[in-house]
């Protein structure tokens, strides 16, 4: 490896690509430290500039690629490259899955673990993304609408995305201009879309509070571009926002799980793809025993997985902290005759975790909990005689984590099922069954 330092520069030199890292990122050497780089792909020889630090070791900028692999390949978006949406669309497809499924067992491996069965990755389709978070920011006269550049506070101006479901993508452009319309000078939020089946649900997170204008505004696009419900939240300069409150509602919107229809809050949290649900409830309701009379569905947000349990004929204990989302699983379910196998508990599991005692003479839990993982829920699970516990994750290094304290309390990790729901990035999504020892 050659180095050469430039004047009013970061340092330069020539690296090989080794691997790539969890983000997508390929990793060389300087100095006997991991060099992180955007875009590249493993065998790949280039000249980079160091930029700053990252994770231990330095990131950087290609200069120029000077042996290319024969695994790239152009990307099919026009906005690859500067935006942080993607990672690894110049990759092909076959070696990109070898190293997605790679990513869950690098992360058992870590932690001493590997299952006794080990499923096929499954894939979902792009332009299924049903659910999308944008930044904004109106600039004089325009705005700019999408997403951040990878490591950058400056926001990627899409015109659209393949990720997305067609109806999602289509609305980049009028969304930007209503902001354009209907924003002040140098406002900046975010905005979150979900494709629901009666319509999208719009909420904007911006300073304030609209405005009787802005309410006029908000309402005529509504009716012309055909949204179910517009709703705004306030945001403070630290960043937070207060609850969404509803500026226009044509109709209420919809997501059906197992037949039951909910109405999510504005902003709530939900799989982002219908295809991806689909395989995630499959596999749940495949590892977790029909004979199975009871189980606890902690972390059950909405209730993609109670009303799964509850049509199968299970009983169904849904514990979830947000408030918002429980009563909305609770409204869905007292519209339903499956309401006599459910019951709620409104709790937050990080800090009050259900304990061993709690769980007895139960049959299964089932934990889906969010990136950080459930450490805390974990640890009281390693002490309970549950028989099965079923976990979903959408990150391999935290589950690997609470897989690692279940299988010291005496459980064995049978199985696991990798999900790619997040197309060309480092994010991967599983399903696996642990049985006590």
């Amino acid at each position: 490896m050659r180095r050469k330092a430039r004047k009013g520069g970061g340092r330069q030199l020539e690296a090989k690509v080794q691997r790539l890292g969890a983000r997508g990122d390929g990793v060389a050497e300087c100095d006997g430290r991991p060099l992180f780089l955007p875009g590249v792909l493993p065998g790949e020889s280039l000249r980079a500039q160091i930029t700053g630090e990252r994770g231990g070791g330095f990131k950087g900028r290609v200069l120029e690629l000077l042996e290319i692999s024969p695994e790239r390949v152009d990307p099919p978006c026009p906005h690859f490259g500067p935006c942080g949406g993607c990672a690894l669309q110049h990759w092909a497809d076959g070696p990109y899955k070898v190293w997605k499924a790679e990513q869950l067992t690098t992360a058992l491996a870590r932690q001493g673990l590997e299952p006794a069965t080990l499923g096929a990755l499954k894939t979902v389709s792009a332009g299924g993304r049903r659910r999308a978070d944008f930044s904004f920011r109106r600039i004089g006269a325009r705005t700019v609408l999408g997403f951040h550049e990878r490591e950058a506070p400056m926001i990627v101006d899409l015109e659209s995305c393949l990720l997305l479901t067609p109806a999602l993508s289509d609305l980049i452009g009028p969304l930007r201009d209503l902001l354009t319309d209907c924003l002040p000078d140098k406002s900046s939020g975010e905005l979150v879309l979900l494709e629901s089946e009666t319509g999208v649900d719009l909420l904007i997170r911006a300073p304030g509070t609209p405005n009787l204008e802005q309410r006029e505004a908000l309402a005529a696009v509504s009716e012309s571009l055909d949204l179910a419900r517009i709703s705004w939240a306030s945001t403070s300069d630290g960043g937070s926002s207060e609850a969404p409150e509803p500026v226009i509602e044509r109709r209420a919107p919809k997501i059906t799980f197992s037949g039951i229809e909910v109405t999510p809050q504005a902003g709530g949290f939900l799989q982002p793809s219908s295809e991806g649900e689909g395989f995630l409830v499959a596999e749940v309701l495949r590892l977790l025993p029909k004979e199975a009379e009871t189980v606890a569905d902690l972390y059950s947000g909405y209730g993609t997985f109670t009303f799964a349990l509850a049509a199968r004929g299970h009983r169904v204990h849904a514990v979830e902290g947000d408030e918002a989302a429980l009563a909305a699983l609770w409204s869905a379910a007292c519209r339903s005759e499956k309401v006599s196998r459910v019951t709620i508990e409104q709790r937050d599991l990080a800090r009050q975790p259900i304990l061993a005692e709690e769980l007895e003479g139960g049959d299964a839990v089932l934990f889906d909990p969010p990136r950080a993982g459930a450490r805390e829920q974990a640890e009281a699970l390693a002490h309970c005689d549950i028989a099965t516990i079923i976990a979903v994750s959408c990150n391999p290094a935290t589950f690997a984590r609470d897989a690692r304290i279940l299988v010291d309390g005496g459980y064995q990790l049978e199985e696991i099922v990798p999900v790619d729901q997040f197309p060309f990035s480092g994010h991967l999504e599983l399903v696996a069954k642990f049985t006590r020892a």
